[in-house]
């Protein structure tokens, strides 16, 4: 029997046909589920490990579960002083990565010129230089200048690093607010320093929200820096401290290395979800332009 067909005036109408599952997508299912076990597998681990007081290298379950590696590391010399580092580090590379960008990224975006892109790639080439081949001339310049073991100057430093990408992301998310609202500022009188304080910045902040994220996270987990021009325990951020689990002849801390992994790790977490609320919606401009 063939299906009974419905009729819409004068066009019949069939009923549809079942889609078809794509061939070769259970091989890309597979792979998509080992390259989340890669990656869920060390999660698991973290979690383990840090409730087991006898933790080791390899995944297993706590033969009696605890709080004691975290009892451990919750110290002021273990744990707190270095995230208090760390948040000063971090919180202040970002900060002033971000003010700079705004500043580089505003003329980049509303004037246009010819030596513009010739700018941006200088500026991409600056990204592509690693940190490893300059830290020599600057660990001179910091010992010329005196200014080794010094948190701002190794603020600065970490903010001219991260600049480059800053300032490319930035410029994209500045490009997105349309130029109009900053020439109906222009003609009631405010300037152009005014008219991107009150009128650009704050239609772009769930992008300057992003860009502080990133920059954020890339001096939170930034261990070489630190490591070469903080030279006193007590100025070293979380990154460098957690080399002290770590002992000689390979002997390792692996309870209290996941304990303070974990720990180490909540800040990030609680200011992404602080971001990411905070900057709820979509990064839209509609209603901002009158039709």
């Amino acid at each position: 029997m063939t299906a009974p067909t419905r009729t819409l005036g004068s066009l019949p109408l069939r009923p549809a046909a079942p889609r078809r599952r794509q061939a070769g997508s259970t091989p890309a299912d597979l792979v998509l589920l080992l390259i989340g076990a890669c990656f869920l597998l060390p999660l698991l681990w973290l979690i383990l490990a840090s409730l087991d007081a006898e933790a080791g290298h390899e995944l297993k379950l706590p033969d009696r579960a605890g709080l004691d590696n975290f009892a451990a590391v919750l110290t002021p010399e273990l744990l707190l002083r270095p995230l208090w580092n760390s948040v000063l580090l971090s919180g202040g590379t970002a900060t002033v990565t971000v003010v700079a960008a705004v500043l580089a990224a505003y003329p980049l975006s509303r004037y246009r010129s010819r030596f513009n892109r010739r700018f941006m790639y200088t500026v991409l080439f600056g990204t592509c230089l690693p940190i490893t081949a300059i830290m020599v001339p600057v660990y001179g310049l910091f010992v010329q200048l005196e200014l080794l073991d010094s948190m701002t100057a190794t603020i600065f430093f970490m903010a001219t690093t991260t600049l480059p990408m800053a300032i490319w992301m930035t410029r994209n998310f500045m490009e997105g607010v349309p130029v109009s609202l900053e020439e109906a500022a222009w003609v009631d009188g405010a300037s152009r320093m005014t008219a991107l304080r009150t009128i650009v910045l704050p239609l772009m902040k769930q992008g300057l929200g992003v860009v502080f994220i990133f920059v954020f996270i890339q001096a939170w987990g930034n261990f070489f820096v630190p490591f070469v021009l903080l030279l006193s325990e007590a100025r070293q951020p979380a990154a460098v401290s957690i080399f002290s689990f770590f002992g000689q002849h390979g002997a390792v801390a692996y309870g209290q290395l996941a304990a303070f992994s974990i720990l180490y790790s909540l800040p990030v977490l609680v200011l992404y979800v602080i971001v990411a609320r905070g900057g709820s919606g979509s990064f839209a401009l509609s209603g901002a332009v009158r039709g």
